[in-house]
C-alpha cells in the first residue's frame, strides 16, 4: 500500500502573504550578502521569485523595502513589547540578539551603510530609533531612581555609551559568543559606570 501524496500548491506566483515573506527574506539576504548600495529591487524580485511590479506594489522604493525588512527582522512593531523589567532583562534581550551571527552581519551592514547608502540608516532611525532610544532612557532612569545607579548620572550619556558598546562588540568580538558572555559584557560596562544590582535578602 502506498502512502497518500501530499497536495502541492500549483506552480505560479506566491500568494500575497507568501510574496510578502519571500520579498522581505530576499531583501534581508541580499542586504547581508551585498550591502545596501549594491542591492537592487530587480535582484530582490528575482531572489523572491516575483516580478518587479509585485515588489513595487508593496514598496515605493529600495529604501522603504530595506527599512521594512529590518523592522520585520527586529520585530520593531511587536504590540506586546512595552519595555524591559530591569537592566538584567534588557541586556539579556540585547545579548540574545547579538549572539545570533545573522543578526550581527545584518547590524554591520546597517551601520556600514552610513557611507555608501546613508538614507537607509537615516530613515530607519527616524522611523524606529526614537521609540527604542526612549525605552532605553526610561529603563536607565528607572534604574537610577531606584538607587542602583549614581544619582547624578546622565542617562542620555549612558545611552550613547551603550550604543557605542554595541558597535564595539560587533567590530571587535568574534561571532559565536554565547548570549551569557555578551550579557556579561554589558553588565560589566554598567558596573564600571556605578551600577550596583539590587541585593536579594535571604529569608
Amino acid at each position: 500500500m502506498t502512502g497518500a501524496t501530499p497536495a502541492q500548491r500549483p506552480a505560479g506566483r506566491p500568494r500575497s502573504q507568501e510574496a510578502d515573506t519571500a520579498i522581505l527574506t530576499a531583501a534581508l539576504d541580499l542586504l547581508i550578502e551585498l550591502g545596501a548600495a549594491q542591492t537592487s529591487i530587480e535582484q530582490v524580485a528575482r531572489r523572491a521569485g516575483v516580478t518587479r511590479a509585485t515588489v513595487y506594489r508593496r514598496f515605493a522604493d529600495k529604501t522603504e523595502l530595506l527599512v521594512r525588512a529590518l523592522e520585520w527582522a527586529n520585530h520593531d512593531h511587536d504590540p506586546d513589547f512595552t519595555g524591559w523589567r530591569d537592566l538584567d532583562h534588557m541586556f539579556g534581550d540585547w545579548a540574545e540578539h547579538l549572539a545570533d551571527p545573522r543578526n550581527r552581519r545584518l547590524l554591520r551592514r546597517l551601520y556600514g551603510s552610513v557611507d555608501d547608502y546613508p538614507e537607509l540608516i537615516t530613515t530607519y532611525r527616524s522611523v524606529n530609533g526614537g521609540r527604542r532610544a526612549a525605552l532605553v532612557r526610561e529603563m536607565l532612569t528607572r534604574t537610577r531612581d531606584l538607587g542602583l545607579l549614581p544619582p547624578d548620572i546622565d542617562v542620555d550619556v549612558v545611552s550613547e555609551l551603550l550604543s557605542g558598546a554595541v558597535l564595539n562588540h560587533l567590530g571587535t568580538h568574534r561571532d559565536g559568543e554565547s548570549a551569557e558572555t555578551v550579557k556579561r559584557y554589558f553588565m560589566e560596562i554598567m558596573r564600571q559606570l556605578g551600577h550596583r544590582p539590587p541585593v536579594t535578602r535571604k529569608r
